[in-house]
Parts: structure tokens; C-alpha cells; sequence
């Protein structure tokens, strides 16, 4: 399991669009999640964390991020 049991939280709803495989990929996940924490949660639930934990991990994207910050909306270095 790459990412930890989630903490108390308010609902969000999300709407998306996902290829039919990706969908089944997240269903067994979220099952797996269940299996690992006794804890069953909605695929809905679990996306969010899923990209912040992807987000966090991306090294690029962290250092890229440091590098813009403080720069005014749509300015592009």
C-alpha cells in the first residue's frame, strides 16, 4: 500500500471520466485498500489522495513547483 490509512475527513464528490480499464484498476484498489486497512472506501474517496500522494512524489514537478512559486498567475518564466 503506497500511502497511509486516510485521517478523518469532510466528504468530497468528484466527477470524472476514466477509460473502462482504469476504472476496474481503481475498483481493485480501493478493494485492496479494504483488504489492508478493514476500512472500505469509496474509489471517489481514495482519488484524491492517490494524486496528492502522486503530486508529492514527483520530483519534477516539486522542483518545478519551488521554482514558480511567487511568480503572478500566467507568467511563464
Amino acid at each position: 500500500m503506497k500511502f497511509a490509512k486516510l485521517l478523518d475527513r469532510k466528504p468530497v464528490k468528484i466527477n470524472v471520466v476514466l477509460t473502462s480499464g482504469l476504472a476496474q484498476k481503481l475498483r481493485e484498489y480501493a478493494a485492496f485498500y479494504a483488504e489492508t486497512y478493514g476500512n472500505k472506501e469509496e474509489v471517489a474517496e481514495l482519488v484524491p489522495f492517490m494524486l496528492e500522494a502522486y503530486l508529492d512524489s514527483d520530483a519534477e514537478f516539486r522542483k518545478g513547483n519551488k521554482k514558480r512559486s511567487g511568480e503572478p498567475i500566467g507568467v511563464e518564466s
